[in-house]
């Protein structure tokens, strides 16, 4: 006797395009004897009951612990639809496979055209995992924990009204460092260094590199640089007591704490990676090739120039 293979399968149910591949996925997943775990209002949004694929759905209750007994989450959507998986599933260890139906899709690992590939791949077991570093947030009012969440991409703590400035100090590892008067502070991983962090200027970092990012938003002050800190490093942001209005954190563009003047923003690395379910062993450097549409034309690289001998 087998043991059964489950998988459980996330969609981002607004788009028609996403419906219809799930349930093409679904009824093929099922088909090969692997049984596909559904949340309920998603099962109900794609028309999927336990008896439409035989015996191979599993409907949960959308508050029920998703992934558990699960060897994979495969997220039809994009990018955001993928930090959502990450929110559900966080803490289990599961691998998310992304299959992008979104615009750029960075953390999506196969796209929309590939579906019959991708089914393949998750048939036969033909992916790796990569664990991708995230980052726990703690939120302190005195000496008082208000709250406490994780983000795989970046928190970013911003400034609640558009006509006020957002007065913060930071802190790295206990020492404070400069007080801005800004739009607010992105922290970030290098999972995240192509999202929030990218747009506000901040460096391009490679997954396989650990370290947290820190990059102010249009900061009036001299000293207004992106920053690059070791993995074991504390990052803090305290939005000053004279501050006038409220600021707020965003996790993930997902998760959000009302930040009143006084309030701690602590960051570091988190007790739980996610990981991510790997198609190809492509370099990075290929995948930001791809998914920024980057001109690489004149390129020959070094095996082309041994060929022709030395610089010819």
């Amino acid at each position: 006797m087998t043991d059964v293979r489950r998988v459980l399968l996330l969609t981002h149910t607004g788009r028609e395009d996403a419906r219809e591949v799930a349930r093409e996925m679904c009824a093929a997943l099922t088909a090969q004897h692997l049984v596909v775990r559904l949340m309920e209002s998603e099962a109900a949004d794609l028309q999927i009951t336990s008896e439409s694929c035989s015996e191979g759905v599993e409907i949960v209750a959308n508050d029920a612990v998703h992934a558990r007994g699960c060897e994979l989450v495969v997220v039809i959507g994009g990018d955001g639809t993928i930090l959502r998986a990450a929110e559900l599933t966080h803490g289990d260890g599961t691998p998310l496979l992304g299959v992008n139906l979104g615009h750029v899709g960075f953390l999506a690992e196969a796209e929309s055209d590939a579906v019959e590939d991708t089914i393949k791949a998750i048939v036969g077991r033909q992916w790796t995992a990569e664990d991708r570093l995230t980052i726990d947030v703690s939120i302190h009012r005195g000496k008082e924990l208000v709250a406490s969440t994780f983000a795989l991409n970046e928190a970013s703590v911003e400034k609640a009204a558009r006509e006020r400035m957002l007065e913060v100090v930071v802190e790295i590892d206990g020492r404070p460092l400069s007080r801005w008067g800004c739009d607010g502070v992105v922290c970030a991983t290098p999972t995240g260094s192509t999202a929030y962090n990218f747009s506000a200027g901040g460096p391009v970092v490679w997954p396989g590199v650990e370290a947290l990012l820190m990059v102010p938003l249009s900061a009036h002050a001299l000293f207004a640089r992106p920053l690059v800190v070791a993995p074991t490093s504390t990052l803090a942001v305290e939005v000053l007591a004279g501050t006038e209005g409220m600021g707020v954190l965003w996790c993930d563009g997902r998760r959000t704490v009302d930040l009143p003047p006084g309030a701690r923003i602590e960051v570091r690395r988190g007790k739980h990676p996610v990981r991510l379910a790997r198609l190809h062993a492509a370099p990075f450097t290929d995948r930001l090739v791809a998914k920024f549409g980057l001109s690489v034309e004149g390129w020959r690289g070094a095996s082309e120039r041994r060929r022709r001998g030395g610089n010819a």
